[in-house]
């Protein structure tokens, strides 16, 4: 059984990895977002590195995380299949449809991604997201502290789901992770001829979501992501318009102060070509109503 983890990808059945993989698992860095096309073997990826993890870091807490137990146990059956595939190299003490204890005190733990299923667990060696851009945001923050002791890994790995949520706020931050972007005309297991029929039988929008790792604006949406960041500037100071039934320092709201209040919101809201009001977080933005 390798130690290197590119050999051990070969011992578990994955003869030839991609370049991407072979990068991703040779890497030893904290945080990494994979964004991936369909089909391009992320998961397979993740799943080699939950059991590397397990079996050579004894004691270690290995959490996967998906959006529904359906993931999940696709997840937890790629972990199995592997585990079986070496021989069961480290003895298994219980061996369950979603999680897998060894003797060296490692655990492997698949779940749905919901943030009551993971409150328990602390102390984590490796953390895996996956289709992390379809898990509801509160789950996202309530993992990370899971890692403040432990110092483990985090793995996010998604296929785009619009321009929103944790997958894509992180992605597009300028925080230090580790990022890999795989389209499907990368990935030498799908064939052009087959992208071409899938590019043909749906939606532009869709095709690019789903196989060139382009993030796009949801169907739902009203205003676009660019149409609401073009509302923003800083070019004027925010109009506090504050609420009538603020008291003032130092005593009781007077009749003159709400009507003076109720004038100044009147004419910023009028004036919504050339007024600058106060969004909630601080930032100012132009009235668009």
């Amino acid at each position: 059984m390798a130690l290197d983890r590119v050999a051990f990808a070969e011992e578990v059945g994955i003869s030839y990895p991609d370049s991407w993989q072979a990068e991703l698992l040779c890497s030893n860095a904290r945080r990494v977002l994979l964004n991936c096309s369909r089909q391009s073997g992320k998961s397979t990826v993740a799943a080699i590195l939950a059991l590397h993890t397990a079996l050579y870091k004894p004691g270690s807490l290995v959490l996967v995380l998906a959006p529904a137990l359906r993931q999940s146990q696709e997840g937890f059956q790629k972990i199995a299949t592997f585990y079986r595939h070496l021989g069961r190299p480290v003895p298994a003490q219980a061996e369950r449809k979603l999680s897998l204890e060894l003797e060296n005190g490692s655990r492997v733990i698949t779940l749905p991604g919901t943030e009551k299923t993971i409150r328990g667990f602390s102390g984590a060696a490796l953390l895996i997201v996956d289709e992390a851009a379809r898990v509801d945001d509160g789950l996202y923050h309530a993992v990370r502290p899971m890692l403040a002791v432990s110092n483990g890994r985090l793995l996010m790995l998604s296929t785009p789901h619009g321009k929103r949520g944790v997958f894509y706020e992180e992605w597009t931050s300028r925080e230090s992770w580790e990022r890999f972007e795989i389209s499907a005309p990368e990935v030498p297991r799908i064939s052009p001829r087959f992208l071409e029929e899938e590019r043909r039988s749906m939606p532009e929008r869709v095709f690019r979501q789903e196989y060139l790792c382009s993030f796009e604006e949801t169907e739902d949406q009203v205003f676009g992501l660019t149409v609401i960041e073009r509302a923003f500037t800083d070019e004027y100071t925010p109009i506090d318009l504050g609420d009538d039934d603020e008291e003032p320092e130092g005593g009781e709201p007077t009749k003159e102060g709400a009507e003076a209040k109720r004038s100044h919101r009147r004419f910023a809201v009028g004036s919504s070509s050339s007024a600058a009001l106060s969004h909630p977080r601080g930032r100012s933005y132009w009235s668009l109503g």
